[in-house]
């Protein structure tokens, strides 16, 4: 290789980038060739995307190739699902692998290959222990381990036991195949590790064919040597594994690739971990991996997030050495800033509290322009309808206000959002005292929303026509858990211990204005004064359904400030 300076995209420098280009212009390595090796056992959540940038950036800005692979080494917890739902979300952030998507179920044959070699060569046995003294004779953090009973076995014996664990002859969880490094090594994960276990399964690529499955550190990298992989990046979780990937790769004498670790995206206010997320998918405590409580990348699409907003959010927290834990807010930010500048504006009332203006004709409607997006003048307007029944948001009235509240009370005037000004002047309520409907009176004068003498207002609502709004169901969102980290577990204490009862509120009697009626499933638009929100999947013709992708109010920002 020469010693020309290899050329990178325009983008933020950090230790993975230098990393890759000093390996570049060492001569470590000719090209750049990255892998994202998920698990098919669950759907992909908001931590796997910084993984997914990251390789795929680095492959990008070097000019390299990007891999998709599946680590399907475990039957029991995979699924063709898991696999097609991965393919969708990796498309959706804009990836393409192209033609090089691969399995590690592909390589099986070669893995089991590896493994009599390395049996051959004295370093590898089969052992009887079950799981349990497995872990018992592990040893701690602080005590060497013991040798297996059956670690000295035969070459010939182990080639023999690992044939028939092979042609099925051993019952699950009998008899595994272990690597024989250093039962002493202060790294657990060198203590004679497993490398294949007993699982009848049938598997969702190779069905019956297999009955014994290596074990993920076994299968992990090989799998990136056979596919050439120059660069395996992988989060701080991998650290302590590294060594003994070396140490499977040296003794087989292929080609090795480097493996760098960075810091894993912690998110407050929920987890990510497939085991988790799977768990309450499974306990139905949410209605499933799209739910748009959950981190899923599924589940954010669903709520209304877009995959640039995404992006921007990856590129906020950049690439780390150590974990720290992100604030949500920061995500919520993403979505916003980048809703505020595309989102249409309307109108819809969530509670809605009915509102007879006395002194307006019954027979008339009008017409008023409405601004489309205030932030976008060419995003043009629209016309919303007005007549003498409308609907406010019932938390725009109070009968005996604070002064601090600037709403709808008996005898005061507001405005209604480019229409006109109205004034309370009688409250009917039911029989328990609900109130139930407002008589106003309007000022014709005010058309447009502001008055020919001058006078002003202090609070401005939103409304629909009564006759003329379109009938809605809304979700209404909050923090999937109560508290920061609730993986920051005290003893004894389960993680569902934090879940947030509160986290999805229904309404079903929501209104909003007849423009929306054409709304289709994913698109989103600002309700003024209220929020972001999408149309969900569960819309039909006749009635819509939206989810609240994020409040107007940015909290992250005002973080920032206080703490500036």
């Amino acid at each position: 290789m020469n010693d020309e300076k290899i050329e990178t995209n325009a983008r933020p420098v950090d230790f993975i980038r230098e990393a890759v280009e000093a390996d570049l212009q060492s001569g470590r390595f000719d090209r750049v060739h990255t892998r994202f090796p998920p698990e098919p056992n669950g759907y992909l959540h908001i931590g796997h995307v910084k993984a997914i940038t990251i390789d795929y950036g680095i492959a990008e800005d070097f000019g390299g190739l990007y891999n998709l692979r599946f680590d399907d080494t475990n039957p029991v917890k995979e699924d063709v699902e898991y696999v097609d739902s991965i393919m969708e979300d990796i498309r959706w952030l804009g990836y393409d692998w192209e033609d090089r998507l691969y399995y590690a179920s592909d390589y099986f044959g070669q893995l089991y290959d590896w493994a009599v070699e390395l049996i051959k060569q004295g370093k590898a046995y089969v052992c009887d222990l079950s799981a349990d003294e497995v872990r018992e004779y592990r040893g701690t953090l602080t005590e060497p381990g013991t040798d297996s009973p059956y670690r000295n076995r035969s070459v010939a014996e182990n080639l023999d036991l690992f044939e028939r664990m092979r042609a099925g002859e051993f019952p699950d969880g009998s008899r595994t195949l272990r690597a024989k490094i250093d039962m002493a090594s202060p790294n657990i994960n060198l203590r004679d590790p497993v490398m294949y276990r007993i699982i009848h399964e049938a598997h969702h690529r190779t069905g019956d064919a297999w009955c014994i499955y290596p074990m993920y550190d076994w299968a992990h990298g090989q799998s990136d040597s056979i596919e050439g992989i120059s660069h395996s990046l992988c989060d701080l979780a991998y650290e302590d594994h590294r060594p003994l990937y070396d140490w499977y790769l040296d003794q087989l004498g292929i080609h090795h690739p480097r493996q760098i670790e960075f810091a894993r995206l912690v998110l407050s206010h929920t987890v990510l971990s497939k085991r988790f997320l799977r768990r309450m998918v499974e306990e139905g405590l949410v209605s499933g991996w799209d739910d748009p409580r959950m981190p899923t990348l599924s589940g954010l699409r669903r709520r209304g997030y877009t995959s640039t907003a995404i992006h921007a959010f990856c590129d906020m927290i950049g690439v780390a050495k150590r974990n720290s834990m992100v604030d949500i807010a920061m995500l919520e930010y993403c979505i916003r800033q980048e809703l505020n500048e595309t989102a249409p504006r309307v109108m819809g009332v969530l509670r809605p509290l009915k509102v007879v203006i006395e002194n307006y004709p019954e027979d008339r409607v009008e017409m008023f322009d409405a601004r489309n997006n205030p932030v976008d003048p060419e995003a043009g307007s629209r016309e919303v309808p007005f007549s003498r029944v409308i609907y406010i948001e019932r938390d725009d009235f109070l009968e005996d206000p604070p002064k601090s509240f600037h709403r709808l009370a008996p005898g005061r005037e507001v405005r209604l959002r480019y229409a006109y000004f109205i004034t309370c002047t009688g409250v009917v309520k039911d029989e328990s005292g609900e109130v139930v409907e407002l008589r106003c009176t309007y000022d014709p004068e005010t058309r447009g929303g502001s008055a020919p003498d001058g006078r002003k207002v202090k609070g401005t609502l939103h409304w629909v026509s009564a006759a003329h709004a379109v009938p809605a169901e809304v979700r209404l969102y909050d923090r999937l858990f109560t508290v920061e980290d609730p993986m920051g577990l005290e003893e004894g204490q389960d993680f569902l211990h934090y879940l947030n009862p509160n986290s999805l509120e229904v309404l079903t009697d929501c209104r909003v204005e007849p423009s929306l009626v054409s709304a289709t499933v994913g698109d989103r638009f600002q309700f003024e004064r209220q929020g972001y929100f999408c149309v969900d999947p569960d819309a039909a013709e006749g009635w819509l359904v939206f989810n609240q992708t994020v409040q107007l109010r940015d909290t992250w920002a005002k973080i920032q400030q206080r703490d500036a």
